[in-house]
């Protein structure tokens, strides 16, 4: 199972933690997906333990941690007390233990670790402005395998995977120069052939480049009067030229604008743009589609010129003719129109009697309505927006989220168990009134912690401890891995000491988070809290108990496959999701009862619902992969 990478979302994997620690599966540890260790109580994790466990989870993706930051810091503070300790030097063998969770070291310990540390900062989806001085600093030293920048070579660049993204100009100007048009050449292939994002490779092009041009402007510098657009040098550009991989090392912005004609321009748009041009050139050459194109792109024009779109205005937009769906994706893709320019084409194509259906909505991605007018949300046909599903609109401006949050009433309250009917209004809770979240707080949803940080700040000040205590059920004491999270902290500040110590707060919610390690256990005995926890929650303890540590009690129809299968929570995660032993793939490991009702904010009428926080929605299914894709916010 854990060689089949099931991907599941991080507040998926929040419940299944919970149900981990609840169930005494926590030991099982290295049979789980590294993802999910990032999640566990680190509380219950072993002292004999913490070696095996730190290397595990630093396997994980912790961007899944990203609504999680109290959580993150005690994970970093265990894996470092793991090691004896903070301290501001890491070997090899210390760095090879804590993979992923460099990402997090700041400036300072980076260049003061082991030149491994590279190796663990390839892993890193993003790095601060200060990571990446860091980097060069280290770089710069020479203390690498790479050696200093004068005696660098393309294989120990291409060893430094996306890091030689962020050399900076200053390290390339001391690289041989052959070398580094080796390097070069290798990079916009790569771009070019799709197996380096333009995001990256535009960011490379353009330091390398500065480079070059402090290096030709010291040994050749234009006398005093001369004009500033060259005549064309390097003779006119054609097709084959913009075959060459160092195209742009031959040809800067300014022999650009003069050396490409207007008609290899229009034959030739896609090969140029797939080139990642520094910015300037891409001004130069939409200053020469204008000339080309006085009135408008033509439509087939606009979709090869997505990586263009940015630097067009709503003006110079609203003359475009977009009539097909195609257009529209290619326009709205991830990483291409800016999200205020979202609204403004949208515009032209519904102008041109299009229609946003449920594979467009799917295919643009949830972000995209959160720059949608609110009369452009209203004009989607219910029926559409209820086939689209459960997007994400986390990332939308509260306004949105308010417009967002009635459509999604509309198109769900036709949903007939309101189990199905939270599972997709869930994403969408964010705009929901105080009325609606007392609601669900009386229906015993289980609400998940990451839903919870999204919830209109304003509208959660007006909830009491007791509904959010009973709005998250099971889940309470995930409250402890976000108590630092804005929205969380901001509602805790405005609690008294015993609404705290009622939510097992009873800490300075103002101050930094106390990061937990993992407990000292005694040399040959069991640590058997977690079965105990077990016990007490399957022995008919009343209902009205409290949630321990926020993990959700244990439901009979789970147990028998809990108890007959190996490291159970693996068989959870995939046969809980397909439905055969009910709901437990999302951790709350419950079934919808026909007798168990509660009255659906949406319809006003009753409905069977069974803990919906934590399960799958109808129709869910794991998603099988070799590999987890690079986060996106």
């Amino acid at each position: 199972m854990a060689s089949q990478q099931v991907l599941l979302k991080a507040w998926q994997l929040c419940c299944l933690a919970n149900l981990a620690a609840l169930r005494g599966l926590q030991g099982d540890f290295l049979l789980h997906p590294p993802d999910l260790l990032l999640f566990y109580n680190l509380e219950q994790v072993r002292e004999a333990d913490c070696r095996a466990f730190t290397g595990r989870a630093a396997r994980g993706d912790t961007e899944l941690l990203a609504n999680l930051p109290d959580q993150r810091a005690a994970l970093q503070h265990a894996a470092l007390a793991c090691l004896g300790g903070p301290h501001r030097q890491l070997s090899a063998s210390d760095l090879l233990l804590l993979g992923v969770l460099v990402c997090d070291m700041d400036a300072s310990s980076i260049v003061a670790s082991d030149p491994q540390v590279l190796q663990n900062l390839q892993r890193c989806p993003q790095l601060t402005p200060a990571q990446q001085a860091a980097i060069n600093t280290l770089l710069a030293s020479g203390r690498t395998v790479l050696g200093p920048p004068v005696s660098w070579n393309p294989a120990g660049l291409q060893a430094l995977g996306p890091l030689a993204t962020y050399i900076s100009p200053s390290l390339w100007a001391q690289v041989q120069e052959a070398v580094g048009l080796d390097f070069f050449g290798s990079m916009v292939a790569a771009c070019r052939a799709g197996q380096l994002s333009q995001r990256d490779a535009r960011r490379f092009v353009t330091s390398f480049l500065e480079a070059e041009t402090k290096a030709k402007s010291m040994s050749s510098r234009p006398k005093r009067g001369t004009a500033t657009v060259r005549p064309c040098i390097h003779g006119n550009i054609t097709a084959a030229t913009l075959r060459d991989d160092l195209f742009l090392v031959r040809y800067d912005c300014s022999q650009l604008e003069s050396c490409l004609g207007s008609q290899v321009l229009k034959a030739n748009l896609d090969p140029l743009l797939q080139h990642p041009l520094p910015a300037e050139c891409q001004r130069v050459i939409k200053a020469k589609l204008a000339q080309i194109y006085p009135s408008s792109v033509p439509e087939e024009q606009l979709r090869l010129i997505t990586s263009l779109v940015y630097l067009y205005t709503h003006a110079e937009i609203s003359l475009w003719n977009i009539t097909s769906r195609d257009t529209v994706m290619a326009l709205l893709a991830s990483d291409v129109a800016l999200e205020n320019q979202t609204e403004a084409i949208l515009q032209k194509f519904l102008d041109h009697k299009g229609k946003i259906t449920s594979a467009l909505l799917v295919a643009i991605g949830g972000s995209r309505l959160c720059w949608m007018s609110p009369q452009q949300i209203q004009a989607i046909r219910p029926s559409e927006f209820r086939l689209a599903g459960a997007l994400d609109v986390s990332s939308c401006p509260q306004s949105r989220k308010d417009v967002l949050y009635s459509k999604a009433r509309e198109a769900f309250s036709s949903t007939r168990s309101s189990a199905a009917y939270y599972h997709f209004i869930r994403p969408y809770l964010g705009g929901a009134p105080l009325e609606d979240l007392q609601h669900l707080a009386e229906a015993n949803v289980s609400m998940d912690i990451h839903t919870f940080t999204n919830l209109n700040p304003h509208v959660l000040q007006s909830l009491s401890v007791d509904h959010v205590t009973m709005l998250l059920g099971q889940n309470v004491g995930d409250l402890q891995k976000a108590r630092s999270h804005p929205t969380v902290s901001s509602w805790l500040r405005s609690l008294n000491r015993l609404a705290l110590g009622k939510l097992g707060l009873d800490t300075d919610p103002a101050s930094p988070a106390s990061p937990t390690g993992p407990v000292p256990s005694t040399p040959g005995t069991r640590d058997t809290t977690l079965w105990a926890s077990h016990l007490a929650a399957t022995s008919g303890g009343s209902g009205n108990d409290g949630p321990y540590s926020g993990s959700p009690p244990a439901h009979l129809r789970c147990l028998p496959l809990a108890v007959a299968l190996p490291s159970s929570l693996l068989w959870l995660l995939y046969w809980g999701s397909l439905g055969p032993f009910g709901d437990c793939s999302q951790g709350a490991c419950t079934a919808a009862s026909e007798d168990s009702t509660m009255l659906a904010p949406h319809a006003g009428k009753s409905g069977p619902v069974g803990g919906a926080g934590c399960q799958p929605g109808p129709g869910h299914r794991p998603q099988v992969q070799g590999t987890r894709p690079s986060p996106t916010s």
